[in-house]
């Protein structure tokens, strides 16, 4: 189970007020396929077999097939 929690006061203080998100079997899968697929393409990146322009590609692909939990926070692609 994951909890999300929203910040109230500044972090020095550390008040966190938790909500439980429930995961559904789902998407459990679906962040898991996307971790896996990220790895991949950062993989494929490191070994130069894919240029920074086609990480990026792919990156965007995997968030739209895939959609994280995190995808809104995640930086945007130019």
């Amino acid at each position: 189970m994951s909890q999300v929690c929203k910040i109230t006061e500044p972090l020095c203080n550390t008040t966190l007020q938790c909500n439980e998100k429930n995961w559904t079997p789902e998407e459990v899968q679906r962040d898991y396929d996307y971790f896996m697929a990220q790895k991949a393409a950062e993989l494929l990146l490191e070994n130069k077999l894919i240029s920074l322009s086609e990480f990026d590609k792919l990156t965007e692909l995997n968030r739209k097939t895939f959609y994280p939990y995190l995808s809104e926070l995640m930086p945007k692609i130019a």
